[in-house]
């Protein structure tokens, strides 16, 4: 088939790198444009885009695709199918239209749990126990199309959501190459999303990454997993921002004796008390400084008995 494929972050490079490696002409790539980046703010181009050219693939980046240039470029192609992961942008139905068989979505969930923009940090921080990607037909409502295939994955006990990322970016290409072949052999189930089990995945805000330690340690446990690697859990000690990338809840009644957010120290661990049980911190950061395992951090800091947040 020929194909259009529009994607931007590390997430589609996979479904990208599995069409090149393909008999499917990759006639075009869409991307974001570039955007300034490191100190330096300078102009840095989308994973996808350093793929592409890298493949030498023709390369767009409007700022929309909503100008009647835009759309006869698109429509110039004479594509058969447009593959969209982790675009950014929401495409128009004229532009939906454009393709013989339509405009298929790799989504980062077992929709219609968790539509939206931060699908994967959601799952981890509700505790789901599994979860998966979902290729689905395009449609103008977010994330509302008929489901083409799912590829599942249970969500392991450590599970960051940078881990998570990696696997599910990798299963999106797994389950777009099969819906590729069902495609073009005329064999492909699509099956409407049950509007009554619809979850939504709010984007994430820097807002909260401050931990709450009147939540019980599992809650905060898992929040920490799904805000790594942004905006990474965040505390305060001694009116410094302590970063905290890795913990794991401890269960203990002890805790109840202590206020919340109180460090207790033994045997070279970091507890701190929360609204169930402890929370035992395993990597942290302070301002300026790297990450460090807390037994560096504890090995330079008296900070039993002093309270967090």
């Amino acid at each position: 088939m020929k194909i259009i494929f529009a994607g931007t972050p590390e997430f589609a490079v996979p479904c990208l790198q599995m069409l090149l490696d393909s008999e499917h002409e990759i006639c075009a790539v869409y991307t974001q444009p570039d955007r300034p980046a490191g100190r330096g703010r300078k102009l840095q181009p989308s994973p996808v885009k350093e793929l592409a050219l890298t493949a030498g693939i023709p390369v767009f980046q409007p700022l929309t695709m909503k100008t009647s240039e835009d759309l006869q470029q698109i429509s110039a192609f004479n594509a058969d199918l447009m593959v969209v992961v982790a675009y950014g942008m929401i495409l128009t139905q004229a532009v939906l239209d454009v393709p013989k068989l339509g405009c298929i979505n790799v989504h980062a969930s077992l929709l219609p749990r968790w539509r939206g923009a931060a699908p994967i940090q959601r799952a981890l921080m509700a505790g789901d126990e599994k979860t998966g990607v979902t290729i689905m037909q395009i449609v103008r409502k977010l994330d509302a199309g008929d489901m083409l295939h799912k590829e599942e994955c249970m969500i392991g006990p450590t599970d960051t959501a940078v881990d998570l990322h990696d696997k599910l970016a990798v299963l999106g290409a797994i389950g777009l190459a099969k819906v590729l072949k069902q495609i073009e052999a005329g064999t492909v189930h699509p099956e409407r999303q049950d509007e009554a089990l619809v979850t939504y995945a709010e984007k994430l805000e820097k807002s909260e990454a401050v931990v709450d330690w009147t939540q019980p340690a599992m809650d905060i446990a898992r929040k920490v997993r799904g805000l790594n690697a942004w905006p990474v859990a965040q505390t305060l000690y001694q009116g410094n921002v302590l970063r905290i990338w890795q913990a794991e809840p401890v269960e203990d009644d002890v805790s109840l004796q202590l206020e919340s957010g109180v460090v207790r120290c033994a045997d070279k661990h970091m507890d701190v008390a929360t609204g169930a049980g402890f929370l035992r911190l395993l990597e942290v950061q302070l301002p300026g400084g790297k990450r460090m395992p807390v037994q560096a951090f504890l090995s330079a800091h008296d900070v039993n008995g002093v309270k967090l947040g």
